[in-house]
């Protein structure tokens, strides 16, 4: 059975405003994924599926990257937003050659993020040439012979650009980046550039390793548990029975978002009778709705008073022991705090004094606190800073490299930091780049690439001609919609790695390939037999998962196999590195990954435990820091806010809780209470009051961008006014429809991500 996609798109006339939740998950949650899964797969296809995803025998949900539990594993291992996930990949609906012939470029760009994803499975190579309106199938050989001309014309190898999105295996992304460095280039940009680079960067800098310290069972067992800028209820629904198990025990939980999030104000666990017919458990102790921008003043405040605590009875707040045998940068730190004005810091926050020294005392009295975080805090221009100020408060209390302690930033993509531990990255150390020489006997280039932001400039200046998408959105996941845009359109060639139709397919070079990829779900059958690819997740465990699905088409290769053919195309085949022996068995693939990437001793054995195997962290294992001092840094940084200019706001965007990144799984935001549509600016009565609207004005957004003494501005049209629960001065709206708001400069100092989450607009009634 072949069900065709919707044929009705978005009419944000459909859109509604209702009640929003006040707990999330429940047997609505339940509902809606059988309802979703039985409509794109059917009732059987969706029970195989659904009893498979996370489980020991089974696949990695295509979705987050939160972590399974050690040991014993439920039935149903997966989340409302997983299942979406997966009826969306294990789909019935397909995307032919037929479907291209009926539909022209043209006609597909007018199409919605929405109506494009509803389509269904690709089904074969196509390709789009030059002067032509419509995509035609092109043969596999032909299409990598096309690619691989396009790249021995370039002038230089950094004139191409290779994107990775976070659901690439670690498998996949070994031979990518191996393909890309063979090739003579690091312009490997991903995903991670866009959302978790500021982590990245702050916790090397301040603990040695840019990952999180914690497992699940640390947050189980922490006392208390601090969640800034992350919405779990949407974005890591599984995330909630942790902090529930973790509340059970009689964990303090302290929530600090500018939004009232239902996930965070009370769980209704569906596998549980209280989550049935009873109320749940309420998780968030105290819920700081700070301003946007405010965390680094609330970080800086609260070790102000932590400082204090410490000075009124000394030895009971610091742990003195920890700071003079594992730390550096102590004094300068706390002679910083001595200086922190707690006024600015109650300005910046438009918190009350007595909310922050109510969490202060929390942190004080905890034994074990973990902190975690997701893209409200990485997508600030002070992200950096705001991250390593957080690392800070668990510095004084000694709470790195201890049971149920810990930073914990909660990665999205399903195996985002699996990818940047395989090479994905545009910078990566030269110990890595020696150990691929030495094991394939080629020559790395050592000159940095280009990451996402950088990969975007040197499009939009010509300086970039070809792109290839190894997966992802590129065009709906970037910032600047309109440089992004006119970048692609300027290449000679783009080229997606793809399981979907996409905004990316519709926005292309002179030629555009799409060359369509199993998924997760899927068998993945190779020379040698039947394979399995590998995950990292959230919390550093390695894991295989294994598709078993018929694939969607007999047409579709795996992203490992098309990656290896591209490269005997591109290369040769005398190139030193066994391409069809990595193609024909990825146990050849991990067998070199042993042998470059540390911490991956035996790795064919090891990912065939029953959990996989935990990465080396040497923060949380042993207490080592390698860092440049050798220790554990404390930073000093300025106390930094965003102000509200008058008559504007401050934007943050956002998901809806029917989404996962770009992709969008249906039109109900039920725990905001919106449904039917997706353009709203969610904005605080009072504010709406004061600019001279009303609850249900149409506007439009208008960002504005400081530039050599002018200003630039941005526009998106038609947007519902919807009051809602937020700081005065601030506004909430979803992307990517938002993303045309985000001026290409305007990233985080030192990890160059944009920042999504401090846009300065201002409202105009349409129509005015």
């Amino acid at each position: 059975m072949v069900w065709k996609g919707p044929d009705k798109d978005i009419d944000e006339r459909d859109l509604s405003v209702h009640e929003r939740k006040q707990w999330a998950a429940g047997v609505p949650a339940v509902a809606v994924s059988m309802k979703r899964d039985v409509e794109q797969m059917g009732p059987v296809r969706t029970a195989r599926t659904l009893l498979r995803i996370n489980q020991r025998d089974g696949f990695d949900c295509p979705g987050c990257a939160w972590p399974e539990r050690h040991g014993g594993r439920k039935i149903a291992e997966f989340c409302e937003n997983g299942a979406k996930a997966v009826a969306e990949e294990a789909t019935l609906r397909r995307v032919t050659p037929a479907f291209f012939a009926d539909h022209s470029v043209a006609d597909l760009a007018g199409k919605t993020d929405y109506w494009l994803g509803q389509q269904g499975r690709l089904t074969h190579p196509m390709v789009l040439r030059e002067g032509e309106t419509h995509y035609a199938p092109i043969s596999w050989g032909e299409a990598f012979e096309l690619i691989a001309d396009e790249l021995r014309s370039l002038d230089s190898p950094d004139e191409a650009i290779f994107y990775t999105s976070g659901r690439t295996s670690n498998e996949a992304a070994f031979v990518y980046q191996l393909l890309v460095r063979s090739f003579g280039t690091n312009n490997l940009p991903d995903c991670s550039n866009m959302c978790h680079e500021s982590s990245g960067s702050a916790l090397g800098a301040a603990i040695g390793i840019g990952k999180g310290s914690v497992t699940v069972e640390d947050v189980e067992n922490a006392d208390l548990i601090i969640i800034a800028g992350q919405n779990p209820g949407t974005n890591h629904p599984r995330m909630l029975t942790v902090l529930e198990s973790a509340k059970r025990k009689g964990a303090n939980i302290i929530a600090v978002n500018p939004l009232p999030e239902a996930g965070l104000l009370r769980f209704k666990d569906p596998q549980r009778p209280s989550g049935v017919i009873g109320k749940g458990v309420a998780l968030a102790d105290q819920y700081l709705q700070i301003r946007i921008g405010g965390d680094l003043a609330l970080f800086q405040g609260l070790g102000r008073l932590l400082a204090e605590a410490e000075d009124a009875a000394p030895g009971t707040v610091f742990d003195r022991d920890f700071i003079a045998d594992h730390t550096a940068g102590f004094d300068e730190y706390l002679a910083h705090l001595r200086e922190v004005d707690l006024g600015e810091v109650l300005t910046a926050t438009g918190l009350s004094e007595q909310q922050i020294r109510t969490m202060a005392e929390a942190m004080a009295a905890s034994k074990r606190t973990v902190i975690c975080w997701a893209m409200g805090l990485t997508q600030q221009a002070k992200a950096v800073d705001t991250i390593g100020e957080a690392v800070n408060l668990l510095l004084l209390r000694g709470m790195i490299g201890k049971p149920g302690a810990g930073v914990c930033p909660v990665r999205g993509h399903s195996n985002v930091q699996g990818d940047r531990t395989m090479g994905i990255w545009e910078q990566m150390p030269e110990s890595f780049l020696t150990a691929l020489e030495s094991e394939f006997g080629i020559d790395c280039p050592r000159e940095h690439g280009h990451d996402t932001v950088a990969a975007l400039r040197a499009m939009r200046d010509g300086k970039a001609k070809v792109f290839i998408g190894m997966g992802g959105n590129f065009v709906s996941a970037t910032p600047d919609t309109a440089v992004t845009e006119a970048g692609l359109r300027q290449c000679a060639l783009t080229v997606q790695v793809s399981t979907k139709l996409n905004r990316s397919h519709v926005v292309h070079g002179e030629v555009a390939l799409i060359l369509p990829t199993l998924g997760r779900t899927e068998a993945d059958v190779q020379a040698t037999g039947d394979q399995q690819v590998s995950v990292e997740d959230s919390m550093s465990m390695v894991h295989l998962s294994h598709g078993r699905l018929e694939p969607a088409s007999p047409y579709l290769r795996s992203e490992v196999s098309i990656v290896c053919r591209l490269a005997v195309a591109l290369l040769g085949p005398d190139h030193p590195v066994p391409w069809a022996e990595f193609e024909a068995n990825y146990d050849t693939i991990r067998d070199s990954i042993a042998r470059v990437v540390p911490g991956f001793d035996d790795f064919n054995a090891r990912v065939r435990l029953p959990d996989g195997f935990v990465l080396p962290h040497p923060p949380r294992d042993s207490r080592e820091f390698h860092t440049d001092t050798g220790k554990a840094n404390f930073s000093v940084n300025e106390l930094s806010w965003v102000p509200t200019p008058p008559g504007r706001l401050i934007l943050q965007t956002m998901r809806s809780h029917d989404q996962f990144n770009t992709t969008i799984y249906g039109l109900e935001d039920r725990y905001r209470g919106v449904s039917g549509g997706r353009k709203v600016v969610f904005v605080n009565a009072d504010d709406i009051a004061e600019l001279g609207l009303t609850d249900g004005a149409l506007v439009d957004l208008v960002s504005e961008w400081p530039v050599d003494g002018t200003v630039e501005e941005r526009r998106v049209e038609g947007f519902r006014v919807v009051a809602y629960s937020t700081p005065r001065g601030n506004a909430a709206a979803y992307y990517p429809e938002t993303n045309p708001l985000v001026p290409l400069d305007h990233v985080a100092e030192r990890s160059n991500t944009p920042v999504s989450k401090a846009i300065v607009v201002r409202l105009e009634p349409v129509g005015a």
